[in-house]
């Protein structure tokens, strides 16, 4: 999974960061075989093992804020999606 696998990582850092791009998080979704569907806005839904999010894609930054990285953590969790 390479970059995918280091993006998901970084997600799941102790320390929660804020300078992980967008694009990266969508991208490695994709490649876990989420469904990733634009909503109004810049809101993003994904599905995933049955688990649904809407998040909102950051803008005009690139890279999420904590909260976001919270979020994103808390539903790959519910979707038993953590790195090795």
């Amino acid at each position: 999974m390479g970059r995918h696998e280091d993006t998901l990582r970084a997600l799941f850092d102790d320390s929660i960061r804020s300078n992980i791009p967008w694009s990266n998080i969508e991208s490695m979704l994709r490649s876990l075989g989420a469904e990733v569907t634009e909503g109004r806005g810049s809101r993003v839904r994904v599905f995933l093992r049955g688990v649904r999010a809407v998040f909102h894609r950051p803008h005009p930054q690139k890279e999420t804020d904590r909260g976001a990285v919270r979020s994103v953590r808390r539903f790959l969790s519910e979707a038993g999606i953590k790195p090795e």
